[in-house]
């Protein structure tokens, strides 16, 4: 194991080990007490809400989520990665974007099993990086093959922004942002992200315009 996944392991364990002796009138041992002081203030904040939360639980309450930390500790780094990705990608999606995506869930849960197992093969079938994509939910999903090479090493501090961005466009406006993104050679894309970015939502529209002329 290498250093630094030793490190995250040992500081998940000491999250976990405070959250679940943490209570609103508890006084923590020395040690994780001073760790805690050492650690953000929104994730003190944090520790302090499941102290909260976890004090409030019966024994039974207690076992379940002791029975679900079991069974996540049981999958691999690779799985954690994935379920925490599609977490965060469900935690960024609009109510209405959410409403979606759970009407389609009862719809496919509808179906006979035949049917079901024919749409996962679809979808399987599909490019990683497709499928991936999906998580941007709905609306973005559909848009995403053809928009892909813009958002491809893109920046990090530059996701939220461009997936605020792309949800605040309409879907014309997409369209004509991917003729830009296939016309665009690579070492140009970053000019065109950035131009993007720094345009008022207003203004998108004869930003757009002017760059299919160019």
């Amino acid at each position: 194991m290498r250093p630094s996944d030793r490190h995250r392991r040992g500081l998940g364990g000491l999250i976990l080990a405070v959250a679940a002796v943490l209570a609103p009138a508890a006084a923590l041992p020395p040690d994780l007490g001073e760790i805690l002081q050492r650690l953000p203030p929104p994730v003190q904040a944090r520790l302090r809400e499941n102290g909260q939360r976890w004090a409030g639980w019966n024994r039974d309450q207690r076992r379940d989520f002791n029975h679900r930390a079991a069974q996540w500790d049981a999958l691999s780094a690779q799985q954690r990665g994935e379920r925490r990705e599609r977490y965060q990608a469900w935690q960024a999606l609009s109510a209405a974007e959410r409403a979606q995506v759970q009407a389609a869930a009862a719809r496919y849960a509808a179906l006979p099993p035949d049917q079901q197992l024919a749409l996962r093969a679809q979808f399987d079938a599909l490019d990683r990086s497709e499928r991936r994509g999906w998580l941007l939910g709905p609306a973005l999903g559909a848009d995403y093959p053809a928009l892909q090479p813009l958002l491809a090493q893109m920046p990090e501090g530059q996701h939220a922004a461009m997936r605020a961005a792309l949800r605040a466009m309409t879907p014309m406006q997409r369209k004509d942002l991917a003729v830009l993104v296939q016309r665009t050679p690579p070492h140009d894309r970053q000019r065109l992200r950035s131009g993007l970015l720094s345009t008022p939502a207003p203004n998108r529209g004869a930003w757009l315009s002017d760059e299919l002329q160019r």
